[in-house]
C-alpha cells in the first residue's frame, strides 16, 4: 500500500517524500524496483522518480520537515496465537514522527485497525508532537486490491474521510481532487474504521456463502457454478465475490476478520459477529476438501504420488503468499507423503523461501512432468489457457483438479481428463 500511495500522489503531481525503516527496501524504491509485484507500479515509480516528484529516505526528522500531510500506510498483522490485530507498528511511527512534528501538519492513517485505534493515536500524536494541537489526525482507510492497486487508487469507487475537524476535511479534499468526482463520505473516527473492517467482512461473507453452497451441491449431486449463475442475475445478489473454488487467502481477508471479531469482544459485541466464525471455518474447509478430491483421483493416499500444483500466490496478478490456500495444500499434500512440484509465474522465488522442501518448476508443462494429477489453484490466465492436448501430453494420468472453477470441464472431459472441481458433480 505504501510504495503504491507514494507513487500515485506523485504521478496526482504532489511532492512526495516516502519513508520506511528498511534500508534495503528504501535502496531498491530507489533504483526504482518494487520488492513486490503489482502490475503497472513500477513503471509508475520509475517515471515519478526521473521527474523528481518522488524520493524515499530512512529518516523521520527528514520526513517531519518535508510534509504537510503525512500517510501512515504500515501493516497490522494478526497476532501470533491470537485472533486480535497487532497494530504496534501504527504506534511505532507514531512515536517516532510526533517528536519531529514542530508545524501545522495532517497525519492521515490507511492502515486497516480494530475501531478505537484512531482516537487513541490522535491522543498520543498531540501528547509527543513539539506542535501539539496543530498536529491533527485523520483516518483515510484504503480499498486497494491486489493486482489492481494502482486502478484502485487512481479510479477509486469512494473516498472515506474519518476526521475531528473542517480543516482536516478541506486537506484531505484538496489531496484528492485531482481524482475528479468521486464519491466522499465524511465521517467520525469509528466509523471510518468499521468501514474497512466491515467491507472486508460482508466479502468474505459472500465468498464463503457459495462455498458452503458448494458443499451442499456436492452432497446433492448438483452444480454449484450453474447455482452460481443463477444467483447472479438477481440484482440484490450479484455476480462478484459469487465466484465457488478454494476460498480467500492474502494478507487482508483471513486477518480482519479474525480482529474484527477479537474488537468486538472487547467491546462487549461478540454476539453480533459469531457468524465470522463460521466464515473463517467455511473457507478453512474449502482447502481440506481439495486435498481430499486430489487424493482421490490418485488411490486415497499421495505417497509415491506425482503431484503438479499451478499456482503459489493467493490470487493471480501478485506475488503475495501470506495464507495462500495454494500453498496450504501443497503443503499438506508434501506432509502426507506426496512429490509436489510447484510453478507460479511470479510467486516461485517467495514460495521457495517460505517452503523450501517442496519442488518448483519453471513451466506449467515442467511442473506436470510424469504427474499422477494436476491440481489448478491460482486462476493464472496461462492457466485458464492451458492446452488439455499439451499439458495431457506429459502427464502419467490424466487427472486434474480444478479448484477455482476456472476451466471448461467439457472441454477437459473431452481431451480424456478426469476433471474433478469443488461443488460441481
Amino acid at each position: 500500500m505504501g510504495a503504491t500511495h507514494a507513487a500515485c500522489m506523485a504521478e496526482l503531481g504532489f511532492e512526495v517524500l516516502g519513508l520506511d525503516v528498511d534500508q534495503q527496501k528504501i535502496d531498491m524504491l530507489e533504483r526504482g524496483e518494487l520488492p513486490i509485484h503489482e502490475p503497472g507500479l513500477e513503471e509508475m515509480l520509475q517515471r515519478n522518480l526521473k521527474s523528481g516528484r518522488l524520493r524515499f529516505t530512512t529518516s523521520y526528522e527528514e520526513a517531519a520537515k518535508f510534509g504537510d500531510v503525512h500517510f501512515i500506510c504500515v501493516g497490522t498483522p494478526q497476532k501470533k496465537g491470537e485472533y486480535a490485530a497487532d497494530v504496534s507498528y501504527l504506534d511505532a511511527v507514531v512515536e517516532s514522527l510526533a517528536p519531529h512534528l514542530d508545524r501545522e501538519c495532517l497525519v492521515v492513517g490507511k492502515s486497516t485497525v480494530p475501531v478505537g485505534t484512531a482516537e487513541r493515536l490522535a491522543d498520543k500524536l498531540v501528547r509527543l508532537a513539539p506542535a501539539g494541537m496543530q498536529v491533527e489526525l485523520a483516518w483515510n482507510p484504503e480499498f486497494l486490491r491486489e493486482g489492481f492497486a494502482v486502478k484502485d487508487t487512481l479510479q477509486p469507487d469512494r473516498i472515506v474521510l474519518g476526521v475531528a475537524s473542517e480543516r482536516a476535511e478541506k486537506v484531505l479534499r484538496d489531496v484528492y481532487t485531482p481524482l475528479g468526482d468521486i464519491p466522499i463520505v465524511v465521517t467520525d473516527f469509528p466509523t471510518a474504521e468499521l468501514v474497512k473492517t466491515a467491507a472486508n467482512a460482508f466479502l468474505a461473507t459472500k465468498i464463503s456463502f457459495i462455498n458452503a453452497m458448494a458443499e451442499v451441491c456436492e452432497a446433492a449431486h448438483a452444480d454449484v457454478k450453474l447455482l452460481s449463475l443463477a444467483l447472479s442475475y438477481d440484482d440484490r445478489i450479484g455476480g462478484r465475490y459469487l465466484n465457488p473454488g478454494l476460498g480467500f487467502g492474502g494478507g487482508c481477508l483471513p486477518k480482519d476478520i479474525r480482529a474484527f471479531m477479537a474488537r468486538a469482544g472487547e467491546l462487549g459485541a461478540d454476539q453480533a459477529l459469531t457468524f465470522l466464525r463460521e466464515v473463517d471455518a467455511i473457507n478453512m474447509r474449502r482447502r481440506a476438501r481439495m486435498v481430499d478430491l486430489a487424493r482421490g483421483l490418485v488411490g486415497e493416499s499421495f505417497a509415491n504420488r506425482t503431484v503438479a500444483v499451478l499456482g503459489a500466490a493467493f490470487k493471480p496478478n501478485s506475488d503475495d503468499i501470506r495464507d495462500s490456500p495454494a500453498l496450504d495444500v501443497a503443503v499438506t499434500i508434501g506432509q502426507e507423503g506426496g512429490m509436489v512440484t510447484i510453478y507460479d509465474p511470479v510467486a516461485l522465488d517467495n514460495a521457495r523461501r517460505a517452503h523450501p522442501g517442496l519442488g518448483y518448476a519453471t513451466s506449467a508443462l515442467d511442473a506436470a512432468q510424469d504427474a499422477d494429477v494436476v491440481l489448478l489453484l491460482t486462476e493464472w490466465d496461462e492457466f485458464v489457457q492451458l492446452d488439455p492436448e499439451a499439458l495431457g501430453s506429459v502427464v502419467s494420468t490424466r487427472n486434474i483438479v480444478d479448484g477455482r472453477n476456472a476451466l471448461d470441464a467439457e472441454t477437459w472431459r473431452s481431451a480424456g481428463w478426469h476433471y474433478r472441481a469443488l461443488g460441481r458433480p
